[in-house]
C-alpha cells in the first residue's frame, strides 16, 4: 500500500497546496524579477549602478515612512492659518542639519573616500536606531522627538551627499552622468510613491508602526550598502589631483572652472523660486482660493502640479539622450522664465498650476545637471565637500525664497512678477557663463600629480 501510494505521487491536497503556494508566490517573485531587470538594464547591473538604484529606493521608502509618522506631530504641524512667525521658525529648523553638513560632515567624508560603503551603511543604521527611538515619543510629542528627528534629517542628508559622490564610480559605458543621476533619483521617487500609502496604512494601526517599518527598511539598507561593489571603495583607476600650482591653497568650488559655479548659481535661483512659491501660494490661496475651490483643494492642485512636474523632470532626465549639463540648465532657465512671465501677465488659477508644474520639472533637470557637473569637474579629494556645500547653499536659497514669500503682500500678479524676477536674475548671472562653458567643450579636469 505504501509503495503504491508513493508511486502515485503526492495526493490531491498536497498538489493543490503547492499550486496555491505558487500562485501566491508568483506575484512577489515576478515583481522582484521585473524590478531587478529594470534597475540592472543597459549595463547598470554589470557596473554596480543597479545596486545603488535599489539602495536609493530603500532609502526613499524609509524616509517617507518617517515623514508619515511625524506628520501628525507638532514637528511638522505648521498650518497656514497660524502666525507667520511660526512658519519662519519652521524655515529656521530646516537649516539645522546643514549647519553640520557643510563644515563638518562633508570634509569628514572626504577623509574616508575609500570607506563609502561603510559611510552609507552608517547613515542607514543611524536612522534605523533613531526610528526606534522616535517610536516611543511620536505619540506623545515628548522632548526627545526633536533631537531624534533632526538626527534623522542629518543622516539622510549625509547619505545623499555620499550617494552623489559614488555615482561616477558606478557609471555604465555609454551612460551620461545626468542619465545615471536621473535613474537613481527616479527610483527614490517611485519607492516614495509606493511606501507613502503603506506608511499611512501602518499609521492607522498606531503612530509607532510607520517607524517600525522605517527601521526594517533602513536595516535592509545597511546590509545592502555593505554589499555594494568593492569599487565603490577602491581607488583603482583613480589619480590624486591638483587644481592649483604648488604652494597654493587646497582646491575648492571656486577653483574647478566656471561650469560648477554657474550651475550652482542657476540652481540657487531655482531653489529660491521653489521656496517662494510654496510659502507665498500657501498664504495667497488660503485668502484667495481658486475659483469654485476651497483653500485646501487649491493648495492641493498646486502641490500635485509641482510634484508631477518634478517626477516628470526626473523621468525625462533618465531617458534623455546625452547632452551637456550646461545646455540643459540654460534651456530650463528659459522655460521657467517664460512660464513665470506668462503667470504674471495672465495671472489665474490655471497659470499658477502651469508655473508650479514647469518649475518642478525644470528644477529637477537643473539639479540633476548640477550633480553631473560636480561629478565631472570637481576632483575626487574634495567632491564630497563640494556636494555638502552645494546642498547647504541650495537650502539657504530655499529658505531665503520662503522668507520673501512670507513677507510679500498677497497680490497674485505681484507675486508672479517677483517669481519671474528671481528666475531672471539667475539667468542673467549664470546663463551667459554656462553658454560660454558649453561652447568651449568639457571643462579641463584637474592636473594629475
Amino acid at each position: 500500500m505504501t509503495a503504491a501510494r508513493s508511486s502515485d505521487g503526492p495526493g490531491p491536497l498536497r498538489r493543490a497546496g503547492r499550486a496555491i503556494a505558487r500562485a501566491l508566490h508568483l506575484p512577489f517573485t515576478g515583481t522582484a524579477r521585473g524590478i531587478r531587470r529594470a534597475t540592472h538594464a543597459h549595463g547598470a547591473g554589470e557596473s554596480g549602478l543597479g545596486k545603488l538604484i535599489e539602495l536609493h529606493a530603500v532609502n526613499g521608502a524609509g524616509d517617507v515612512m518617517i515623514t508619515v509618522a511625524l506628520a501628525s506631530t507638532v514637528f511638522f504641524s505648521v498650518p497656514t492659518d497660524e502666525a507667520r512667525g511660526r512658519v519662519t521658525l519652521y524655515l529656521a529648523i530646516t537649516l539645522a542639519p546643514f549647519a553640520l553638513l557643510a563644515p563638518v560632515i562633508g570634509p569628514l567624508l572626504d577623509r574616508i573616500p575609500h570607506g563609502r560603503r561603510a559611510a552609507m551603511a552608517g547613515a542607514m543604521l543611524t536612522r534605523a536606531v533613531l526610528a526606534l527611538g522616535l517610536s516611543g515619543a511620536v505619540a506623545t510629542g515628548e522632548l526627545e522627538l526633536y533631537p531624534a528627528a533632526l538626527g534623522v534629517l542629518v543622516a539622510s542628508k549625509a547619505y545623499g551627499v555620499i550617494r552623489s559622490a559614488v555615482v561616477p564610480r558606478l557609471l555604465p559605458a555609454g551612460f551620461s552622468l545626468v542619465k545615471a543621476n536621473s535613474r537613481v533619483t527616479l527610483a527614490g521617487l517611485l519607492a516614495t510613491g509606493v511606501a507613502a500609502p503603506i506608511g499611512a496604512g501602518l499609521h492607522r494601526i498606531g503612530p509607532p508602526w510607520p517607524l517600525y517599518g522605517a527601521c526594517a527598511l533602513f536595516l535592509l539598507g545597511t546590509y545592502w550598502a555593505l554589499r555594494m561593489p568593492p569599487k565603490v571603495d577602491s581607488a583603482k583607476g583613480e589619480r590624486r589631483v591638483r587644481i592649483l600650482s604648488h604652494g597654493e591653497k587646497k582646491p575648492s568650488l571656486r577653483t574647478v572652472g566656471p561650469s560648477v559655479l554657474h550651475g550652482l548659481q542657476a540652481n540657487a535661483s531655482f531653489r529660491m523660486l521653489s521656496g517662494f512659491l510654496i510659502f507665498f501660494l500657501a498664504f495667497l490661496l488660503r485668502e484667495h482660493p481658486m475659483a469654485g475651490q476651497s483653500a485646501a483643494v487649491s493648495l492641493g492642485i498646486v502641490a500635485v502640479s509641482a510634484g508631477a512636474g518634478n517626477a516628470l523632470g526626473t523621468a525625462v532626465g533618465a531617458w534623455l539622450r546625452a547632452r551637456g549639463p550646461e545646455m540643459i540648465i540654460v534651456t530650463v532657465q528659459g522655460i521657467v522664465l517664460t512660464a513665470a512671465i506668462a503667470a504674471a501677465v495672465f495671472f489665474g488659477a490655471g497659470m499658477v498650476a502651469v508655473l508650479a508644474a514647469t518649475a518642478g520639472l525644470c528644477q529637477a533637470l537643473a539639479k540633476l545637471s548640477l550633480d553631473a557637473l560636480i561629478q565631472r569637474d570637481v576632483p575626487e579629494e574634495v567632491r564630497t565637500s563640494a556636494f555638502a556645500r552645494s546642498e547647504t547653499l541650495l537650502q539657504m536659497s530655499w529658505v531665503a525664497g520662503g522668507a520673501i514669500g512670507i513677507v510679500l503682500p498677497l497680490n497674485g500678479a505681484l507675486g508672479m512678477s517677483v517669481a519671474a524676477g528671481i528666475v531672471g536674475t539667475g539667468a542673467a548671472v549664470a546663463g551667459r557663463g554656462l553658454l560660454r562653458a558649453s561652447r568651449g567643450g568639457p571643462q579641463p579636469r584637474a592636473r594629475p600629480v
